[in-house]
């Protein structure tokens, strides 16, 4: 099993960044595939962006430009930094870890932009 918990999340000025960290513990060699996703206001859960353990990243087109993903293999840490925030980013951000066998996610962390 996985353990994931995010961090990072708080008021945000619009135009600002945030640094958002996601820390797993337990199984991390049957680690595939992390994930970002987020769970706008009044929206569905979106897929943020991913981030293998080769090191390949995608964001989504929504985010591309603004948010980057990237690991800390010696902290077993996957940040989503985020910059040039909106008032429509807020929301609740969820890191997920993919294995072979199942996900896990963390309990998400609330990002809130806002002047």
């Amino acid at each position: 099993q996985v353990q994931v918990v995010e961090s990072g999340g708080g008021l945000v000025q619009p135009g600002g960044s945030a640094r958002l960290s996601c820390v797993a513990s337990g199984s991390i060699s049957s680690i595939l595939t992390w994930g970002w996703y987020r769970r706008l206001t009044g929206t569905a859960r979106e897929l943020v962006g991913t981030m293998s353990t080769s090191g390949r990243t995608n964001v989504s087109d929504a985010v591309k430009g603004r948010f980057t993903i990237s690991r800390d293999s010696t902290k077993n840490t996957v940040d989503l930094q985020m910059n040039n925030l909106k008032p429509g980013a807020t929301g609740v951000y969820y890191c997920s870890t993919i294995t072979i066998s199942e996900g896990y996610w963390g309990p998400g962390t609330q990002v809130t932009v806002s002047s």
